[in-house]
């Protein structure tokens, strides 16, 4: 038992930390298309933003 209340405590203090971090403003954990292969996208679709961000670093 007291394994599990261990286990428990820490399980629910990551949740909590990942929660202020996300109230705090910081980024999301980035999946295929953030950072992987030196930023290449390899989607079938680009999602709307990484559209946004392309066509603002042709632009600049």
């Amino acid at each position: 038992m007291t394994l599990f209340l261990i286990t428990f405590a820490v399980m629910a203090a990551v949740v909590f930390f990942m929660a202020i971090g996300v109230m705090f403003g910081r980024g999301s954990i980035k999946g295929t298309c953030g950072g992987v292969n030196n930023g290449e996208c390899i989607c079938a679709q680009k999602c709307e933003k990484r559209r946004k961000l392309e066509a603002m670093a042709e632009n600049s």
